[in-house]
């Protein structure tokens, strides 16, 4: 069964909306990946996440059975919810007030081991012949299908359909 874990950041200063477009960067790549491109992603809010990432990584090294190897994991789900917002108040011309809202989002990032992939290959047929090495194995002719056979002709004289009447 393979390791999955997830971390969680609560209360970022940023808007969900903004958190998933980098999350949206990251989802299904290679944990070293997906560092490199936190690492050079041109928005505030990659640090955060980077943190996160690296949280949840060192979740899956805690966990009973992991395999010890990073390279293999992956991010298999990162999303952004959104959190309280706080209301503020700016002043505004003749006395009235506008209403600030300081979004906050949680963050949450999950990673899995993907599993090993094992290469079964078919055991040689005895009596089989073996061809020399680097030799391409021969093409067998495609099997051709019988010609259809076509309808007799109908008799000489007979037409099908309407009848000609002659005028005269």
């Amino acid at each position: 069964m393979a390791i999955q874990a997830h971390a969680t950041a609560r209360y970022v200063r940023t808007s969900a909306q903004k958190a998933g477009l980098v999350l949206d960067l990251i989802r299904g790549r290679n944990v070293n990946a997906a560092l490199a491109t936190l690492r050079f992603a041109r928005k505030g809010v990659a640090r955060d996440i980077e943190k996160v990432l690296r949280s949840a990584i060192a979740n899956a090294q805690q966990k009973e059975g992991f395999g010890g190897d990073v390279e293999r994991l992956y991010v298999n789900a990162c999303y952004a919810n959104q959190g309280p917002s706080q209301k503020r108040i700016r002043p505004a011309p003749m006395g009235r007030a506008f209403r600030v809202v300081k979004r906050t989002a949680h963050l949450t990032v999950g990673v899995a081991e993907r599993p090993l992939k094992i290469i079964e290959t078919p055991a040689p047929v005895e009596g089989a012949p073996k061809r020399p090495r680097g030799a391409k194995p021969k093409a067998k002719a495609p099997a051709r299908k019988p010609a259809a056979k076509k309808p007799a002709a109908k008799a000489a004289g007979k037409t099908a359909g309407k009848k000609k009447t002659a005028k005269t």
